[in-house]
């Protein structure tokens, strides 16, 4: 077996899969099976409304190795509560992450307009990290998502100026844009600009590049309604250095693989876009919410609220 671009491949004879679909009551039974406690129609209905393998995620920490059973007393109640945690979570921090894509963009938008100007960004010498074909996949797609915008400004712009201009303005492009387009400005834009837009947030360019590369993935990830209760990322996230940024590092050592990394980078971008926010209020509300739920599931350590980033 071996993997390539994130996909498995089997080399040799591969196992052939037979295994047919159940209905609900036969998925409900299953569970039952394996010692899961609950109520059968109760645990059908749950089925229905969640997928066999969404569920199983949650069960997975229930497991009683070796095997496939459960650990004695382990309850539909115990499982749903932990989904219904990971919903509301995402939510949150799809509120946040919305929040700096759409200050990141505005920044990168400003400092770009500034210095080439507003359709400077159709030449790939403007966007000297984009490659060529690159750069012109990348106008395709910006044009793909203009056609297919609705957006009133956007209807405007060409009923007024359609006649001279065929591409938007850097500034309203960026409205209509999905996240990994703005990505792909980001990467592209010479070194000056991105340290002006990073300047903003008072972070070197390298890291806010990895810290909205992991943001994007968050997002792709609570979009499709994936888990973040005891999710590991799978790379690593770029923290500042100790040197310049010791509130990174002491009292509380900030993780750089977890979904705690990911709260604390959306907690330090929302104090600087805008600190007002009770974002971190409603965070502790919903932990408080789950007691049974230690925040050491999502990387949290012992001593978090000690950290300055927290405060």
């Amino acid at each position: 077996m071996r993997n390539s671009g994130g996909r498995f491949y089997f080399r040799g004879a591969a196992m052939k899969f037979t295994k047919p679909p159940l209905t609900f009551e036969q998925q409900a039974d299953l569970l039952l099976g394996r010692g899961l406690v609950a109520d059968r129609d109760t645990l059908i209905q749950r089925l229905k409304a969640v997928n066999y393998y969404r569920l199983s995620g949650y069960l997975y920490e229930f497991r009683d190795n070796p095997g496939d059973g459960y650990q004695a007393g382990t309850t539909l109640d115990a499982v749903w509560r932990r989904y219904t945690f990971d919903r509301r979570l995402r939510v949150l921090i799809m509120d946040v992450i919305e929040r700096i894509e759409v200050s990141t963009r505005t920044h990168l938008a400003y400092h770009f307009a500034h210095t080439h100007g507003p359709f400077a960004y159709t030449s790939n010498k403007n966007l000297p990290h984009l490659n060529t074909g690159y750069h012109q996949k990348w106008l395709r797609i910006l044009k793909d998502e203009t056609d297919r915008s609705k957006e009133p400004f956007v209807q405007h712009f060409f009923r007024v100026y359609g006649d001279q201009h065929p591409r938007l303005p850097i500034w309203v492009l960026v409205e209509i844009t999905s996240f990994g387009s703005t990505m792909s400005f980001l990467r592209g834009v010479e070194a000056a600009i991105k340290q002006q837009v990073a300047r903003e947030y008072g972070i070197p360019d390298a890291v806010l590049l990895s810290w909205m590369l992991a943001l994007n993935e968050t997002r792709n990830a609570c979009a499709h309604h994936a888990r973040l209760w005891n999710r590991n990322l799978g790379y690593q996230v770029k923290l500042p250095l100790h040197r310049k940024y010791p509130e990174w590092h002491e009292p509380v050592t900030i993780s750089n693989n977890d979904t705690f990394a990911i709260l604390t980078i959306c907690r330090y971008l929302l104090g600087k876009i805008a600190p007002q926010s009770n974002w971190k209020g409603r965070l502790a509300d919903l932990i408080a919410e789950y007691p049974e739920l230690p925040p050491s599931g999502m990387g949290f350590p012992e001593n978090w609220q000690a950290s300055p980033l927290w405060a």
